[in-house]
C-alpha cells in the first residue's frame, strides 16, 4: 500500500489531525465571541456614563428615534446573519456581527443608569463563572444533548411570552420566576451550543469559507447566551437589593 495513503489509516494520525481541527475551530468561535463581547462591554460603559452619548438614545419623555433604532435594529441584523448565511461571505458576516455587538453595546449602555455598579460586576463574575462551567460541560461530557436542546428552545420561546406579557402586568414576582427559567434556560443552552460546535468542527476546517462563517454564527450563540445569561442574573440581584 501506498505510505502516503497508510498515514491516514492510523487511528493517532487521525485523532492527532481531528483533535487539532476541532482546538483551531473552537479557538476561532472564542476569538470571535470574546471580540464581540469586548465591544459590547465598552460601548455599553461609554453609552451609559457619557452624558452626551446618554441623551442621544433619552429624552425626558422617553427614547429618541435614535434610541429607537438602536434598540431595534439588533434584530434586524440577528435575522440577516440567521437569513443571509449562504449568500453572505464571511467578511460580511463578520462585519454585520460586530455591527451587532456595537449597536447591542450601546443598547445596553441603560444597566449603568439603572444598576448600581457593584451589582453589574457581581452578575458579570458569576455569569463568566457559569457560562466556563457550562462550556467545558457541553464540550466534555459525552451524553448527546439534542434532546435535551428541543426542550430548551421550547421553554426559551416560553420565557420570551411571558417576559412580554410581564411587560403589561408589571408582576415583581413574575419576573422573578421568568428571571430563574431564563438562568436554566441559557446556562443549558450554553452547553448544547458548546456541544454542536465540537460536532461541526471537523466540517468546518475541511471547508475553510464555511468553517470562517460557521465560526460567526457559533460566536454568535455564544455570545447571545451570556449576554441574556447576564442580563437575567442581573435583574435578579438587583431585585434582592
Amino acid at each position: 500500500m501506498d505510505n502516503n495513503f497508510s498515514n491516514y489509516s492510523d487511528p493517532q494520525v487521525f485523532t492527532r489531525e481531528s483533535e487539532g481541527a476541532r482546538s483551531g475551530f473552537v479557538a476561532n468561535v472564542f476569538a470571535w465571541m470574546f471580540g464581540a463581547l469586548i465591544i459590547t462591554a465598552v460601548l455599553s460603559y461609554l453609552f451609559g456614563s457619557q452624558e452626551s452619548l446618554v441623551r442621544l438614545l433619552y429624552s425626558e419623555t422617553g427614547m429618541t428615534p435614535l434610541g429607537w433604532i438602536v434598540m431595534l435594529a439588533p434584530i434586524g441584523l440577528v435575522l440577516l446573519m440567521s437569513f443571509g448565511f449562504q449568500k453572505l461571505s464571511a467578511g460580511a458576516l463578520m462585519a454585520v456581527f460586530m455591527l451587532y455587538a456595537a449597536l447591542m453595546g450601546a443598547s445596553l449602555g441603560f444597566i449603568f443608569i439603572a444598576f448600581e455598579l457593584g451589582t453589574i460586576f457581581l452578575a458579570f463574575i458569576i455569569s463568566a463563572g457559569m457560562f466556563a462551567l457550562m462550556a467545558i460541560a457541553g464540550y466534555t461530557t459525552k451524553m448527546d444533548l439534542t434532546r435535551f436542546g428541543n426542550i430548551l428552545m421550547m421553554a426559551l420561546v416560553g420565557v420570551v411570552i411571558a417576559s412580554v406579557v410581564n411587560m403589561f402586568l408589571g408582576n415583581q414576582m413574575m419576573d422573578t420566576i421568568i428571571c430563574i427559567v431564563g438562568v436554566l434556560v441559557f446556562t443549558g443552552l450554553i452547553a448544547y451550543d458548546m456541544q454542536n460546535i465540537k460536532k461541526n468542527a471537523a466540517y468546518a476546517m475541511a471547508n475553510p469559507e464555511a468553517g470562517r462563517k460557521m465560526a460567526i454564527m457559533s460566536a454568535l450563540s455564544l455570545y447571545l447566551n451570556f449576554i441574556n445569561l447576564f442580563l437575567m442574573l442581573l435583574r435578579l440581584l438587583s431585585s434582592r437589593d
